[in-house]
């Protein structure tokens, strides 16, 4: 029977999934490395979130992993190309908290259009700023959207629910920074608002500096 070792807290349901397919799971959370790099021999697969972080060491003890499975998005926990080196395979759930986070987007913009965390402070201090915060409509507003793929496509559906006009800007691994920040100044030029869905890679880290950002004319929401 395959044995699968969950590194991060996961749901019962997800757990019970393993246990209808006939595989043996054990979860250990909290494990440092040197106590992953002791237990992950055994395993077969290992799940993971974003705690538990399956580095090159721990990859070189896993004799037996044949899977890592992320249960979430991202992957900069584990150390893909030891993985791919050893064989190893890398899965995420892409879709698994999409929805979710394009509504937290819309929230977030929601929250900074109507300056509600300022406001809101003021009013746990006791004053009362009515008029200091008149906020701004977001309909017929422009939404900068930097990074148009599993997230980013579900916040520009909220968006035109919103009546939000949309300037979008996909962004791939072959995407070079110049153009990158070069097709950000006309994209963040035209936005009132601005949110950048997009996973943390080689294509992406640095691509947003502060002098490019800073050209927009209204708030970012980070997602």
């Amino acid at each position: 029977m395959p044995k699968v070792l969950i590194g991060d807290k996961l749901s019962p349901a997800a757990v019970e999934i393993f246990h209808a397919r006939g595989i043996e799971t054990i979860t250990k959370t909290g494990l440092n490395t040197e106590e992953l790099i002791t237990e992950i021999p055994e395993y077969d697969g290992l799940v993971v979130r974003s705690a538990c972080k399956p580095n090159a060491d721990v990859i070189a003890a896993a004799k037996n992993l044949k899977v890592i499975g992320r249960a979430g998005i991202g992957v900069d926990n584990i150390d893909i190309k030891a993985a791919t080196a050893k064989g190893v395979v890398v899965m995420n759930t892409p879709f698994g908290n999409a929805i979710t986070t394009a509504e937290h987007a819309i929230a977030m913009m929601f929250a900074a259009a109507r300056q509600i965390p300022a406001a809101n402070a003021e009013t746990q201090e006791g004053k009362w700023p009515k008029s200091g915060y008149m906020g701004t409509e977001v309909s017929y507003k422009t939404l900068g959207l930097i990074g148009c793929g599993n997230i980013g496509s579900r916040v520009a559906e909220r968006a035109i629910g919103l009546k939000m006009k949309l300037r979008e800007l996909s962004v791939d691994a072959k995407f070079s920074f110049v153009l990158i920040d070069k097709v950000n100044g006309r994209v963040f030029a035209a936005s009132t608002a601005l949110s950048s869905p997009l996973a943390l890679g080689h294509a992406t880290d640095g691509a947003f500096q502060r002098p490019t950002a800073a050209r927009s004319r209204g708030f970012r929401v980070d997602t």
